[in-house]
């Protein structure tokens, strides 16, 4: 009879972490029209709500499931910059299947993954511990630019409505 180990308290403790951020980009999509959800701060470099969290997905999804996980994950990262739509249907619905096998996957990982090295394309090599935590902070970041960036869709709104 084969046992499955239990998960890894240290590693299942940044799932919440991880999928409350994510909710946060999705929060501020509530109630937005097309327009809104693909506007861009009058900045350099900066990202519609949409591109937010599409990205964010995308990254989570490459990190934990491929890179951590192991397994095969097709991405292409510049083209998540680029991306667009009329309604949150799309998200939300890469968003309910992606969510639990973010969670499955951390369940899954064990203390060997957070030791073993593995490869970040800005940083280098490191530990998966090191990018766990890395990967963690990402949304949380994302999420932050996605709150400013709805404050700044309510003002420009405001200005011109």
């Amino acid at each position: 009879m084969t046992t499955t180990p239990a998960p890894n308290p240290e590693i299942v403790a940044f799932a919440d972490p991880l999928i409350a951020a994510i909710e946060r980009i999705f929060a501020c999509l509530d109630g937005l029209d097309a327009e809104g959800l693909n506007w861009r701060p009058p900045a350099p470099l900066t990202n519609s709500l949409y591109v937010l969290a599409f990205h964010t997905m995308g990254s989570a999804e490459a990190a934990i499931i491929g890179e951590l996980g192991g397994e095969h994950v097709e991405r292409d990262r510049d083209a998540e910059f680029t991306v667009s739509g009329d309604s949150t249907a799309p998200l939300y619905a890469r968003w309910r299947t992606l969510e639990p096998r973010l969670r499955e996957m951390l369940n899954r990982l064990t203390a060997a993954d957070m030791e073993k090295t593995v490869h970040h394309r800005r940083f280098g090599a490191m530990s998966g511990r090191a990018y766990l935590i890395l990967q963690t902070q990402h949304p949380a970041e994302h999420a932050g630019h996605a709150e400013l960036t709805r404050d700044l869709l309510k003002a420009a709104r405001a200005y011109t409505d």
